[in-house]
């Protein structure tokens, strides 16, 4: 029986979205759902204790996705291993298909959905920030940025040793090569994006100091200052480039997305040198509505 373990934070807006999709389409009994509640001080837990025996509700007082996850662990009851963020949409199709690319053959041991950005609502320039974002490669090929990563057991076994890392499901993502990750086209989640500049702003400063702390464990890891040849999903000059080859017409979007990673970096900069991989600059306005 597959095992969904969400990690939920105050999600009393979205968390009924999710569930209801899970649910609706599933058997009776078909999935093992865990919603992990931690540090919450909103009526997240009463939402998900009211659909009954369907899913099952464990508390923490401690804020922490990471935490969240690993108590989710200790008492999910199956495989595959699915993790799905509290405020995307995946329906119960979707985690059939994500399980049926795990079950082989092939070597396959971690899996996530085709990612669908709905962008009624968002300001002129989070478009085109996300015309630019999902025509990278890394970001096409990768199971980040999605909210929903599944895992074999094996594959399980191979992320559970990763120390805790603020982008957790990037790191989770590199830990597999091509051969051993897939993106299941057969499978669909909604991915909320943020309104308006400030909300996206501040999502990609937390991109970029989670990983900095991704990339400073990896040189640690490696013993060596400039970490080796450690994997990474950077955006390099190369690849924009490649895009405007490819589309001229993505000129103005290019000078958006340039213009928020720069102003990203340098607002990341503080908690970087502060080491503070701890603070979560949540985006509200993706959870309105």
């Amino acid at each position: 029986m597959p095992s969904i373990v969400i990690p939920a934070h105050n999600e009393e807006r979205t968390l009924a979205r999710l569930l209801d999709g899970l649910l609706d389409g599933a058997r009776d009994g078909e999935f093992d759902v865990l919603v992990v509640c931690n540090g919450c001080t909103d009526a997240t837990a009463a939402v998900a204790a009211g659909y009954g025996p369907r899913v099952r509700v464990v508390e923490t007082p401690v804020p922490s996705k990471h935490q969240a996850l690993r108590l989710g662990d200790a008492h999910a009851r199956g495989f595959p291993r699915i993790y799905v963020d509290a405020d995307v949409e995946l329906g119960a199709a979707d985690v059939r298909a994500l399980t049926a690319a795990l079950a082989g053959p092939g070597p396959v041991l971690a899996a996530a959905p085709e990612r669908q950005l709905p962008m009624s609502g968002c300001s002129w320039p989070v478009r085109a920030y996300y015309k630019v974002w999902q025509r990278l490669p890394a970001v096409r090929e990768g199971l980040f940025g999605r909210g929903v990563i599944a895992m074999s057991g094996e594959g399980h076994a191979r992320i559970a040793a990763l120390p805790p890392l603020m982008a957790d499901d990037l790191a989770a993502s590199l830990a597999f090569g091509p051969a051993e990750r897939a993106v299941v086209r057969a499978a669909r989640v909604v991915v909320r994006p943020p309104r308006t500049w400030p909300d996206l702003i501040r999502r990609r400063i937390r991109a970029a100091t989670s990983t900095a702390q991704l990339e400073e464990q990896q040189r640690e890891a490696a013993g060596t200052p400039g970490g080796g040849d450690a994997p990474t999903a950077r955006t390099g000059l190369g690849d924009l480039r490649a895009l405007l080859r490819a589309d001229p017409t993505l000129l103005p979007a290019l000078i958006v997305f340039v213009t928020a990673a720069l102003v990203a970096r340098r607002g990341a900069r503080k908690a970087i040198r502060a080491r503070d991989f701890d603070t979560w600059l949540r985006d509200e306005s993706s959870r309105e509505g």
